[in-house]
């Protein structure tokens, strides 16, 4: 039965995941090598749940209870210790997660489930660096992980039926709609996302449309909730181009080649929301989104 789980990163992704499974009872070792991302993470999950309180979809009790459950580590040996399950929320970087998880198969319990929440990197070869590869898993949550109830599940090619059984279950019992696919490159949320994404950029970079324009044939003419310009932002361009070029190594198919504009603006850390400026420009506390000056109509 799993009970106790630890978290690996405490960035967006990590913070939302130890908020949700934290909020269903369970207890979270969130760990991270920095005490400051640490402090910051609870921050935004306390701000979150006011959020929730002010909606009126909790009471303050859950709050207390949600927050009592999480506890921080810097210490990977001592956040891993008693794991039931792990989740790496680890930058998407293949050296740092190989390196994570075969650390992981010596710290862990031996029957503890070691999962990754990569957005594309092979669960098979993350496995291959385990000393446990039936028991390593693909559990791709979306973003914001509180809100969004999509988890896809990578079965790699070794991962055992008792694994992806138990993963299943437990994402139902936080309330997700898991979806089963198997580990190619990009599964499919990002097969299919990104190419997108990736023609997007392509079209404000030959010039057919501006920013604004694209997004709202996007949102207006295909009801998709956000343009894709604006919902590479969110994801963080960075992590768009991490994804195009693991799909362009793994097809090596010219369609997933990343943009040149793409490319640029991430070596000029132009990044989207976390950096401030992406496509759009954003500013602490405002909602309001407008057209970066970089894009803007002169």
């Amino acid at each position: 039965m799993i009970q106790n789980i630890t978290v690996i990163g405490s960035g967006t992704m990590g913070n939302g995941i130890a908020h949700t499974f934290a909020q269903n009872g369970f207890k979270i070792s969130l760990v991270d090598i920095s005490s400051e991302s640490l402090v910051k993470a609870l921050q935004t999950i306390a701000n979150n749940l006011d959020r929730q309180i002010k909606k009126g979809a909790i009471e303050e009790s859950v709050k207390t209870s949600t927050l009592s459950n999480i506890t921080t580590y810097t210490d990977l040996k001592a956040g891993a210790a008693n794991a039931d399950l792990v989740i790496e929320a680890a930058t998407e970087n293949k050296e740092i997660k190989l390196s994570l998880f075969k650390q992981l198969s010596e710290l862990c319990k031996a029957d503890a489930i070691v999962a990754s929440n990569t957005s594309s990197i092979s669960i098979t070869q993350i496995a291959a660096a385990t000393n446990r590869p039936d028991k390593v898993i693909g559990m791709h949550f979306m973003n914001p992980v509180p809100v969004m109830k999509l988890v896809e599940v990578i079965r790699g090619y070794a991962t055992g039926d008792a694994t992806i059984n138990t993963i299943m279950q437990l994402s139902r019992d936080l309330g997700k709609n898991p979806v089963e696919v198997n580990d190619y490159p990009g599964f499919v949320a990002n097969r299919i996302l990104m190419p997108m994404i990736n023609e997007a950029i392509y079209t404000l970079f030959e010039g057919v449309a501006g920013v604004a324009e694209i997004d709202t044939v996007m949102k207006l003419g295909m009801a998709h909730p956000m343009g894709p310009l604006q919902l590479a932002d969110f994801i963080g361009l960075d992590v768009c181009l991490a994804i195009l070029r693991v799909l362009y190594d793994g097809f090596g198919n010219q369609k997933y080649a990343p943009c040149p504009l793409l490319v640029n603006m991430v070596t000029a850390g132009h990044l989207g929301v976390k950096s401030g400026n992406g496509f759009y420009t954003y500013t602490p506390g405002n909602k309001e989104v407008i057209v970066a000056s970089k894009f803007a109509h002169s």
